[in-house]
């Protein structure tokens, strides 16, 4: 992950501590959360602890950065929609300028901090071609600024043994020993097994026996992705270059100062969802991180190197894939692996 997308994840988590927790708190209640198809356990679960337990500190530091864009888009959801209003022509690739009196009109209207903060934090978090400017506003104007993200001590991978009393393993040891007696009396009572006479069988006539029946095993389903909202209304899931391993062009999200003149790569990338204009993929890199999971079949589909796809989704061109090359498709398994 390079550092512009670090400091993107780190700004999507920081905002829920820097909007009131109360409206956090009211968007969760308002979702419905009810295990279904739609849901995925990685976006389902914490959104369902933080309806419990409560804690939107605790959810914005430790929660799968899936589940945290997830909550942002719900909350940005309806000053974003009012914001692209405002800026009416200017809404794909708006100057810092006409943003910023976007920003400003948007506030006029009623809507709070609050709002802008998010609307400003899921455009950085969904590499929109306005996130420097989103960005710059964020570090400029003291009202949007976002606290620090808390340091979150990581537990244990091994929890410390606890002590077991002489009588606790007293009685363990004895229920051992009533279990090994019931074996030993229940495997006395059967009856023997038949043997093979000498000059015969004692195989049962194949008339007087009916084959058992055999159910086949069902195939595996590849699992429904869940999209947000706003990539519903873009992308089709089930679009027949969902699940395909291709070579595009990923543009930085970030300017970088030793290659001023580069601005986009070419990467391997795995695609969940598109549409005829654009795709929504999540880039494969070569080095480990948190936000990102092994990508398990990155032998078979031809990369050179052991390589780890991210969480992160990135939008980008679909230009009749002419000039993309793909790799492979993942097989059911994999993809299920991966969502």
């Amino acid at each position: 992950m390079t550092d512009a997308s670090a400091n993107a994840n780190n700004i999507v988590r920081a905002v829920f501590l820097k909007i009131d927790p109360e409206v956090t708190l009211r968007t969760v209640d308002s979702l419905d959360l009810r295990a279904h198809a739609k849901v995925s356990a990685v976006v389902g679960v914490p959104l369902r602890q933080l309806q419990q337990r409560r804690d939107v500190t605790a959810f914005a530091t430790t929660a799968p950065l899936a589940a945290v864009r997830g909550l942002l888009e719900v909350l940005s959801l309806a000053p974003l929609e009012k914001t692209i209003e405002l800026l009416g022509d200017h809404a794909e690739s708006p100057t810092y300028d006409q943003l910023s009196e976007a920003v400003d009109q948007l506030l006029a209207l009623g809507s709070s901090n609050d709002d802008v903060v998010a609307v400003l934090a899921y455009a950085v978090g969904a590499s929109f071609p306005a996130a420097p400017h989103c960005r710059r506003l964020l570090e400029e104007r003291p009202e949007f600024s976002l606290p620090a993200l808390p340091d979150v001590v990581a537990p244990a991978v091994l929890a410390a043994p606890r002590e077991v009393s002489a009588e606790i393993r007293e009685q363990r040891r004895n229920r051992r020993e009533d279990e090994k007696r019931k074996r030993k009396s229940a495997s006395s009572a059967r009856p023997p097994r038949p043997t093979k006479a000498k000059g015969g069988s004692t195989r049962p006539d194949a008339a007087a026996t009916k084959p058992a029946s055999v159910t086949p095993p069902t195939s595996e389903e590849r699992r429904r992705l869940l999209l947000t909202p706003l990539e519903t209304s873009r992308f089709d899931a089930e679009h027949p270059l969902v699940g395909a391993v291709l070579v595009v062009e990923i543009p930085f999200d970030a300017h970088d100062p030793d290659q001023p003149d580069v601005k986009s790569k070419d990467r391997p990338v795995l695609v969940v969802a598109a549409s005829s204009e654009e795709l929504l993929v999540r880039p494969i890199y070569s080095n480990p991180s948190p936000a990102r999971t092994l990508f398990q079949p990155w032998r078979r589909v031809g990369l050179d190197h052991v390589s780890y796809v991210a969480d992160e989704r990135v939008v980008v061109a679909n230009a009749g894939l002419e000039p993309v090359q793909q790799l492979g498709q993942l097989t059911t398994p994999e993809w299920n692996s991966l969502t």
